[in-house]
Formats: structure tokens, sequence, C-alpha cells
């Protein structure tokens, strides 16, 4: 199954966190589970170490690509497309990253990992 990391689904598996839920720890710990991480995610991680939100990411953020490798995730770059749809998505919810990581889920087919209710408004697939 190929499955995109929302950033704080990424940031609990990568602590062990046990607020991720035992089906998102199943889908991502699958032997067939393709782990994709956006570029937004990495964006989001840097703004909120930067600014003093997420002091505990910090170590993450600094060896973002090794820590990926380490555990054979993927990188999933933003394009153009991913940058047009997000801005053009219906509702009122306001979270940049949120809706780059809705309009990568949506065009590259991945459903997203993730516990935020904004999502499925965005008519993307949830594990959770």
């Amino acid at each position: 199954m190929r499955i995109l990391l929302d950033t704080h689904a990424l940031l609990w598996w990568m602590a062990g966190d046990q607020r991720l839920s035992p089906t998102a720890r199943a889908a991502v710990s699958a032997a067939s589970a393709e782990v994709f991480v956006s570029a937004a995610s990495a964006w989001e991680l840097a703004v909120k170490v930067r600014l003093g939100k997420l002091p505990q990411a910090a170590r993450l953020t600094h060896r973002l690509s090794e820590s990926l490798a380490e555990q054979n995730f993927k990188p999933l770059s933003i394009d153009v497309e991913h940058g047009r749809l997000g801005g053009l998505l219906p509702g009122e919810h306001r979270d940049p990253f949120d809706r780059i990581l809705a309009a990568q889920a949506l065009l590259e087919g991945l459903p997203l990992v993730t516990n935020d209710p904004a999502f499925p408004a965005f008519g993307v697939t949830v594990v959770w």
C-alpha cells in the first residue's frame, strides 16, 4: 500500500508516540508499505522549529533526509499541479500545509495517514 504521512503522523512515528493509532502504525510498518513524506511536512517542521513551536522536533528536522532514508520513507516533492489544486480546493480551511498535503494525496492517489478532521472534507482518503 502506498501512503502519505501527515506531519504529526511522521513525528509520532519517529518518536514511537502512542497517539499514532494502531491502524496507522500497522499501515506504516507493513512490509508492502511504500511511505511518502511531503516536502510540505519538511517545510512545516522547519517553520515550527524555527519559531520555537516545536522544539522537540529540532533534531529530526536538522537531519530529516537521513531519518527518512533510515525508515525507507520516500520524499514527495511539491509540483505546480499540487500548488494549483491546493489553492483551488474548496472550503474555509486556511492551513497551506494541509492544502498541499490534500492536493498531493488526491493527485498522487495516496491515502493520508492523519487524525486531522479537515482532510475528509477535501475528499482525501484517510488512514487512521
